[in-house]
Parts: structure tokens; C-alpha cells; sequence
């Protein structure tokens, strides 16, 4: 547990260790307006922006006609620029390195040009030539105005939105086949935790100031967990201009739910700062796990701050400080809230990072990354606990130290650096079964391993603790070059890693696009070779001999073995794509991905509880078809539309995890068969429309055919007065079976007051699950178990701006 003379000296920590800092990845663009004589123009108009991604930002130059522009997500953008009597100039600028971008711009005398038009699809770029893999972005302005779920816990209700993701419970996402496997890139600062809402406080997205979401061709600077890598931009108020500048945000929806969101940022001379607290309180905290939402409040705090430093041209230090705190309960079965049963969990965390990026010259920079995350877990058993009854303590520290260089020569960008990563585990687990029909004699799922920690039969708890730390060494570099039509990214990773089971790794990733300019097209190929870590989370109990002795003697047999450590997932990564512009208004990629992996990694879930338990899969295959189209705003309107097709079948023995039943074991000991990733279609569509006026409106559907669940019998679930109302949303006689396809619709409608150029008030009426659908994410899983997806919610929100 974090305690808060803990958190204090573990700040003190950071701030005295400002002299190394941590990794920047944002760009910077400088320059200089002048007119055609050479002398400076002041209060010139500059403005950036991407109309796909949605990034815009704005500054204007000083007296001697220079301006800047930081903290800009790597792209490729329309840089304006405007001033009374000259010529509008308009240039596209591709940032994609660290290295300070410089650009000279002379304008014209308005006098000296005849017919200058400028329309915002002129000079667009649709396409995007220079990524050899799929990418996409996602702005703060889209964020805010989003039609989220009410009480949402964090960024992955975002990310969802994207193709590739199969949406789960409590927040879960599957990415490209994979469960949780990404990690979150914050201002530099890695996080591979899993951040669901059952397991670890989520990134809160108000902090967001952009997200740029990489799944294909993943850059080598990335490794550990890589399914996805989530690179977020965090705001920063450097370039606000004023000392305090901030928001106040309150909200209030169903299920008693309240919320309130805090922001301030400013600079003083070279120091910018930002910050941010949201705290939400509610009694539907969790996905409920039948029809009736019983046993479900909770409430989480969430707090951040970042200072940036900018001694002179050649140095950018920041410091980033990420905390958050949720205690709630977990959501009961009727039978479970009939006996009492009140469970609870509390989790905590405290991140810090500091970063340096130095300028070497006009061709090249350092960044040394420094940060230091602590996550604890605690749940809380009850005297009323069935089946079960658990407790656990869990804490998870891990250190990194990250080190790049980014040279640009010629036609070349060169990234190469050297990581290190330790994170220390510490576990304590005890369960007991209480009920005496759980694990009967003479049934037929009966498991003899299981007597001695069966309360009602005179047995004691099941006591595991432990304490371990691993090591991961990484090495890696990279060369981007064009020539001509094709844009090349060729890259070498290795990776060394040294924990309860070790192994290496030499991954080559390579991409290739080719820019068909005439018709606006552009072709991608990659080829990764991708290395995943096992998950650290309770890695120590499903990695012992403790819990390997609990496995049932037929699935012992099936293994040949009654303990085998989890090992790092391996995977070859193909993919094949295409980005088209479309009539010179949209954007459309579709994609085509095949992965194949042995030591599959994946959880297996503790009852409903949330809890869960890494184990892998000998081995998974996925083939996958995504879709994407963008379409920027044009006369107030703009959208999105995404879709995904994905076929993952894993294939038995399987190893680690805590199962303290029989039954759903079979299907993983039996022969290949659908993971719960496999879906036939996911589709999100996004359309927004804001008006001159202020008002706007946002609409969001969301389309899941279905994902495959457990193959439960259907006679017993009818007879099962838990489950037998769930009936009618799932299909137990499909092979295999799924949940039964559900269609949710999101709507905002909003106001936003903005006066001489600055935002004043902003006044929302949300509904989530507009048309009430009832649908369950999963049933009866080993790997989610039962979930039920929010039903119909309405809420407001009104912010103040200062």
C-alpha cells in the first residue's frame, strides 16, 4: 500500500534526480516570417494542423519574427501562415524526428498575387505516404466531445474506436489478437501494466492531448508488451502564454454517479506547467455480472501533473508525476448478494518520470529517459465469500532507464538506443472454498487437488507468498529513408530477458510504402518479429509449483508435465495495406494482417472477481481484415468509421493461471479452438457536427457480432437462477459458442460559449446505450467470466473555463 509520506518521498526522489531526465517524443518547429525584402514580420498568424488526425495548433510570431511550435505528435501537416496585406503561405512539413524542425518562410505582398484562394482540401494530405505500417491519431478537441460511456475509466474507451481492438469488459481490449498486451507510452514514460478497470487504475483521458496508436510495423524503440503501443502526448502549458489557465468540469449521470475534473496549466518565463485531478464516484464501478447491478460502487481519484523546462535552444527537460487511487466493490451474483458477500479491492499507483532531449546539432539529438512506477493491489475478503473466499496483496515496481539518438542526414533518419528495465514483484494470495456443492466427490468436474483448502470439508486455507525481480536488456536501431516513390523503414531489435524463465531475441522489423501521387494512392508491407514479456501481475503464484499442484489430474496428464514456466510470447508479424484518397475529401485504409505466435500469452480469470492470472497457449494464429475511413470536417460535419474481422484460433497445452474448477478446462487441453478475441465483424462509427454558433453534437455506434464464450450447457444455465436470465443474449448452440450480436448508440449534444477567441463555458447532456440494449460482453469465461454491457445511461457535464 501507497501511504502518503510515501508518495511524498518518492516525489522528493524525482525531483532530486532532475539532472538525468527522461525521453521526449514530440516534435518542435521553429521559424522565422519575413517579407520580400528580408526584414521581420510580427503578429503573423501560424497555424499547424492535420485535417485526418484532427491536430491543430496555433501561435504568432514576436517582434523579430520568430515563433515555435512544441510538443507535436510526429506527422505530416499543412503549416499556414497569414498576415493583413500578404499573401497567404501554405507548405506541408513532415516532423517525424526530435531534431528541431526549422522552416524560413517569405511572404508575398498581397498586391504582387492575384486570385489566392486557399480551401481547406487543397493541400490535405489523405494519405500518408511516409508510414510503412498502420498508425492512426486521435486529437483532445475529439476526445472531449466523444460520446463515451458514462464513467469511464480511462483511455482504452477511446482506443476501442480504432480498428483492430475487440471491445471486452470493465474496460478490456483486445489488440489484434491479443489480451491486454500493449503498452502506453506516456510524454516518454513506458507503462506496460495492464490498465483495465478490474486491475490497475486506467490513464485518465483528460490528460490526453493527443494519442497516436500504433499496431503494424511497430517502430523498434518499442518492445515488452507490443500488440499495441499507445504514444500519448500530455498537455503541457508551455506556449499558453499566461500565468494560470485552467478548467473546472462537473458531471453527474445514472447509477449515482458524480465527477468532477480539475485542470490548470500556465508558464513563467521558461517553465511550463499543467495539472489535472478527476474523481469519480458511482455504484456501477464494474460491468455487473448478471441483470441486477448488485454490490457495484466505487469511486477513483486520479491526479497529474508535468513541468517543462526550457533553459535555451539546445536543452528541454520535463517532469512528469502520474497517481491514482480506487477502492471499490466487486460486483455480486444474486446467490453471492443473498449470503452477504461483500468483496472489495483497493489499488494504487504512483508513476514518475523525468526527461532530457539535447540538441547536438542541426542533424542530431540525445534523450536519456529516467522513470519509476508502483502499483499495489489488495483485495478484501468477506465472512459471507461463495464459492470462494480470497485475499490477496500484490505490489509491482518497475525502474527504466531509456536512452536514444536521432541523427537526420540526407534523405536518412537514423534512431538507435540502449534500454534497461528491472521490476520487482511481491505477492501474497490465500483462498478457500466455502461452498460444499462446489467441489463434490462425485461430480464430475471433481478435483482431488482441491480437498485440502475446502473449508466445509474440514480443510485450511491455500497460503501463497513470494517475492522475485527480473531484468530486461534492450538494444535497438533504425534507419527511415525515401527513395523516390518508396518510403523505407528498416530496424533491428534485441532483447534479453531475465526473470522466473529467460530467453533472447533478435527481431527485425521492416516496412515499405509506395506513393502512387497521381490517383492519391498509397501501398504498405511490413514484417515484424515481435518479442512479448509475460505479464508481471500474480506471475509468481501461476508461475509456482503451488499452483501448478491445484491443476486437475486430467489436464496434468494432457501436459505431460504439472509444472512449466510461462515464457515470452514470439511472434512474426506480416501485414499488407492500402490508404486511398477518395474524391479529395476522405480517407480510406484497409489492411490485412497474419500473426503467428508460439507461448501465447493470456489471463485466466479468478471467478468474477477481475482478478486475474497470466498463462500462456502453446501457440495462436490470427488472421485479421481492418478497415478505416476518415473523413475531415467539411461544413461542420466530420466522421469516422472503422471495422474489424478477426479469426484467432490458440492451440493447447496450456501454462501457469489459477483454476479452481474443472469444467471450462477441457477446451484447453482438447485441441485447437476460437480464443475470445475471434469476432466476424466490429464496427465504430464516429460522426461529429459543431456549429459556427458553439453547438455541437456527436454520434456513436457500436456493432459487435459477437465474441465466442464458455460452452456451458444449456440446461444447466436455464436451471441456474444466477445465469438462466442471460439465456436470451447468448448462443450455446453455435460452434462455437458466442454472445449474441449487439448494436450501442451513444449521443452528445452540447454548447460551447467561446468569446474574443477563448473558451468560456461548455454545457453537455450525454446517453450511453441510447436504445437501451441489453447484451453481455462474455459468459461464464476461464478467461473474463460474465459481464453485462452498461445499460442505457444519461448524464450532463458543464465546464468552466478560466
Amino acid at each position: 500500500m501507497l501511504s502518503t509520506s510515501g508518495i511524498i518521498c518518492s516525489s522528493l526522489w524525482v525531483l532530486a534526480l532532475v539532472a538525468s531526465l527522461s525521453a521526449q517524443t514530440t516534435a518542435v518547429i521553429r521559424g522565422v516570417v519575413t517579407d520580400p525584402a528580408g526584414a521581420s514580420i510580427p503578429r503573423a498568424q501560424i497555424r499547424l494542423e492535420n485535417a485526418v488526425t484532427g491536430f491543430r495548433a496555433a501561435t504568432a510570431s514576436g517582434d523579430d519574427g520568430q515563433f515555435t511550435i512544441t510538443n507535436i505528435p510526429f506527422q505530416t501537416y499543412q503549416l499556414t501562415v497569414t498576415r493583413d496585406g500578404f499573401a497567404p503561405s501554405v507548405r506541408t512539413v513532415s516532423l517525424r524526428s526530435t531534431i528541431p524542425y526549422v522552416e524560413s518562410i517569405r511572404m508575398e505582398l498581397l498586391a504582387a498575387t492575384t486570385n489566392i484562394e486557399i480551401s481547406a482540401f487543397d493541400v490535405v494530405q489523405l494519405v500518408n505516404p511516409e508510414e510503412t505500417g498502420t498508425r492512426a491519431e486521435l486529437n483532445q478537441t475529439a476526445i472531449e466531445k466523444m460520446a463515451l460511456p458514462a464513467g469511464n475509466r480511462g483511455i482504452e474507451s477511446v482506443l476501442v474506436t480504432f480498428p483492430g481492438f475487440q471491445q471486452n469488459a470493465n474496460g478490456a481490449i483486445h489488440p489484434r489478437g491479443a489480451h491486454n498486451q500493449m503498452t502506453f507510452v506516456i510524454d516518454g514514460m513506458p507503462i506496460s501494466d495492464q490498465l483495465t478497470g478490474a486491475f490497475a487504475n486506467a490513464v485518465d483521458a483528460s490528460i490526453v492531448q493527443t494519442v497516436e496508436l500504433y499496431t503494424g510495423n511497430i517502430p523498434v524503440e518499442y518492445g515488452n508488451k507490443v500488440a499495441a503501443v499507445a504514444n500519448i502526448t500530455t498537455k503541457s502549458g508551455a506556449g499558453t502564454g499566461r500565468l494560470l489557465t485552467g478548467s473546472v468540469q462537473l458531471g453527474a449521470a445514472q447509477f449515482g454517479t458524480l465527477e468532477q475534473t480539475t485542470q490548470v496549466a500556465g508558464e513563467n518565463g521558461k517553465l511550463g506547467y499543467s495539472g489535472s485531478v478527476h474523481m469519480l464516484k458511482t455504484q456501477r464501478y464494474l460491468d455487473q455480472v448478471s441483470l441486477d447491478n448488485l454490490h457495484n460502487a466505487g469511486h477513483s481519484t486520479r491526479a497529474f501533473s508535468r513541468f517543462d523546462y526550457t533553459p535555451n535552444a539546445n536543452n528541454i527537460f520535463r517532469l512528469n508525476i502520474l497517481a491514482g487511487s480506487s477502492p471499490f466493490e466487486l460486483a455480486n451474483l444474486r446467490s453471492q448478494q443473498a449470503l452477504g458477500m461483500d468483496q472489495r479491492q483497493l489499488m494504487r499507483d504512483l508513476s514518475t518520470a523525468l526527461s532530457w532531449i539535447r540538441t547536438i546539432n542541426a542533424q542530431s539529438t540525445w534523450e536519456t529517459n529516467l522513470s519509476y512506477r508502483v502499483a499495489t493491489a489488495q483485495l478484501f475478503g468477506s465472512p459471507g465469500d461463495t464459492p470462494v473466499t480470497a485475499s490477496q496483496a500484490r505490489r509491482l515496481g518497475t525502474f527504466t532507464v531509456a536512452n536514444r539518438w536521432n541523427r537526420i542526414a540526407g534523405r536518412h533518419t537514423f534512431r538507435a538506443g540502449f534500454d534497461f528495465q528491472r521490476f520487482s514483484a511481491r505477492e501474497n494470495f490465500d483462498f478457500g472454498i466455502t461452498d460444499p456443492t462446489f467441489n463434490e466427490a462425485t461430480s464430475d468436474s471433481y478435483n482431488p487437488a482441491l480437498l485440502p483448502y475446502d473449508l466445509t470439508r474440514g480443510g485450511s486455507l491455500f497460503i501463497f507468498g513470494a517475492q522475485d525481480a527480473g531484468r530486461l536488456y534492450s538494444g535497438y536501431g533504425q534507419d527511415s529513408f525515401r527513395l523516390q516513390r518508396f518510403q523505407f523503414s528498416v530496424g533491428l531489435r534485441y532483447d534479453a530477458y531475465r526473470f522466473l524463465a529467460r530467453g533472447i531475441q533478435w527481431q527485425p522489423r521492416v516496412g515499405v510504402s509506395y506513393n502512387l501521387s497521381e490517383t492519391g494512392t498509397v501501398l504498405r508491407a511490413s514484417y515484424n518479429r515481435l518479442y512479448q514479456t509475460p505479464v508481471n501481475e500474480n506471475l509468481l503464484l501461476s508461475n509456482s509449483p503451488q499452483a501448478a499442484a491445484l491443476t486437475p489430474p486430467a489436464v496434468r496428464e494432457a501436459l505431460g508435465s504439472a509444472f512449466v514456466l510461462i515464457r515470452p510470447e514470439q511472434q512474426n508479424l506480416y501485414e499488407v495495406g492500402v490508404q486511398q484518397a477518395v474524391f479529395g475529401r476522405l480517407s480510406v485504409s484497409g489492411v490485412f494482417y497474419h500473426k503467428q505466435a508460439w507461448n501465447q500469452a493470456d489471463n485466466n480469470n479468478l471467478f468474477n472477481t477481475g482478478i486475474i492470472f497470466p498463462i500462456s497457449l502453446a501457440r495462436i494464429r490470427v488472421n485479421s481484415v481492418e478497415g478505416r475511413l476518415v473523413f475531415p470536417e467539411a461544413y461542420g460535419f466530420s466522421g469516422t468509421l472503422s471495422l474489424t474481422h478477426s479469426r484467432a484460433i490458440s492451440t493447447p497445452p496450456f501454462t501457469g493461471g489459477l483454476f479452481l474448477g474443472n469444467d471450462a478446462i477441457a477446451a484447453l487441453t482438447e485441441g485447437a479452438f476460437l480464443i475470445d478475441h475471434d469476432q466476424a465483424l466490429g464496427m465504430h462509427g464516429i460522426l461529429n457536427y459543431s456549429a459556427r454558433r458553439g453547438f455541437y453534437g456527436t454520434l456513436s455506434v457500436r456493432h459487435d457480432s459477437g465474441l465466442v464464450i464458455n460452452p456451458s450447457d444449456p440446461m444447466q444455465v436455464a436451471n441456474d437462477p444466477d445465469h438462466s436470465d442471460l439465456l436470451p443474449y447468448i448462443d450455446l448452440r453455435s460452434a462455437p459458442p458466442r454472445a449474441r450480436p449487439r448494436t450501442i448508440t451513444g449521443i452528445v449534444v452540447g454548447y460551447e460559449r467561446i468569446m474574443e477567441g477563448r473558451r468560456r463555458f461548455d454545457i453537455s447532456a450525454q446517453v450511453s446505450n441510447l436504445f437501451n440494449q441489453t447484451a453481455v460482453y462474455n459468459f461464464q469465461s476461464i478467461f473474463v467470466g460474465t459481464r453485462v454491457v452498461q445499460p442505457r445511461t444519461a448524464g450532463l457535464r458543464l465546464r468552466w473555463y478560466f
